[in-house]
């Protein structure tokens, strides 16, 4: 499969370019970005050709992979649709409801294949254990963390995520295991924000279990991480950690999308549930507080 990647930050040369480069059943036909020069530099590191035209890129490939923030993807991801060019996409889909269901719209109006890389559902040992949890169902509750510390990370100078703040970035994480495994949510019964940009979730869901859900990406590195716990008929279990590096996991999902785009199957991960996940952040978003929906930047932890 022929691909080409939307891109050149710091997501884009630490999962995507390797994971396309790497890959032994891809082409990785070139690589488009916002700034000429640093497309021309991820370029000759990864053995590729830069494109300063996006249709141009279009045109070359089978699939586009974009690593770009979301109100960049979602457009762009569009155009790429309409052109007949199956889609690797990051999570969330969009910043808005509007944006997510125009790129299904432009995927079921063009045929093509997608996913949405949500890392917990491509990586070896959470896949796995989703998975089974589904299966065994009797779960009557969950909580759900992803504590992130941006600051001095590879993201720390990414407006987007300053912006949107966690519920934005990693909330699709945490709703991407919780709706497999709880049904989908019928109804965000309250969200509340905390220091920083902190935000607690309360989610029902459609089988009548509920769900906590605790997000930020300002909380000091030696608090960092994430967990899922679930409780129920099975007494309790915990999500085990990732076995598996982001360029793995990734590498996963493109094997996902080949399967798709060969024998038009959807993946549960498709554009469609990456629209649901964006629906639920912008009820979430929503039910805040005005002017805390994108965080309180001035109670940012150092």
């Amino acid at each position: 499969m022929r691909i080409g990647l939307l891109g050149t930050g710091p997501w884009a040369e630490l999962a995507y370019a390797p994971a396309l480069h790497g890959h032994p059943e891809v082409d990785f036909t070139g690589i488009w970005g916002r700034r000429p020069e640093a497309a021309s530099a991820l370029a000759d590191r990864f053995g590729t050709r830069p494109y300063a035209d996006v249709d141009a890129l279009f045109a070359d490939t089978d699939a586009i992979a974009i690593a770009l923030p979301p109100a960049a993807q979602a457009p762009l991801a569009v155009r790429a649709a309409r052109a007949g060019r199956h889609l690797l996409l990051d999570k969330p889909l969009a910043v808005d409801v509007p944006g997510a269901r125009a790129v299904v719209d432009a995927v079921k109006g063009a045929g093509v294949a997608s996913a949405v890389f949500f890392t917990s559902r491509f990586a070896d040992g959470p896949r796995a254990w989703i998975a089974e949890q589904a299966r065994r169902g009797g779960w009557f509750t969950a909580h759900a963390a992803w504590i992130g510390a941006i600051d001095g990370g590879p993201f720390a100078n990414s407006p987007w995520r300053h912006e949107k703040g966690a519920l934005w970035d990693v909330g699709p994480h945490a709703l991407s295991v919780l709706l497999p495994v709880l049904g989908d949510v019928r109804e965000v019964a309250s969200a509340t924000p905390g220091p920083g940009d902190t935000v607690h979730l309360v989610l029902r869901h459609d089988a009548g279990a509920s769900s906590t859900v605790t997000l930020t990406l300002t909380a000091p590195g030696s608090a960092a991480g994430s967990a899922v716990e679930l409780r129920g008929d099975h007494g309790v279990t915990a999500m085990p950690p990732s076995e598996d590096t982001p360029v793995t996991a990734l590498n996963r999902m493109i094997d996902t999308l080949a399967d798709s785009a060969r024998t038009g199957r959807p993946h549960d991960c498709d554009a469609v549930f990456g629209l649901r996940v964006v629906e639920i952040l912008d009820e979430a978003a929503r039910s805040l507080p005005p002017g805390r929906a994108h965080g309180d930047d001035t109670q940012r932890s150092s």
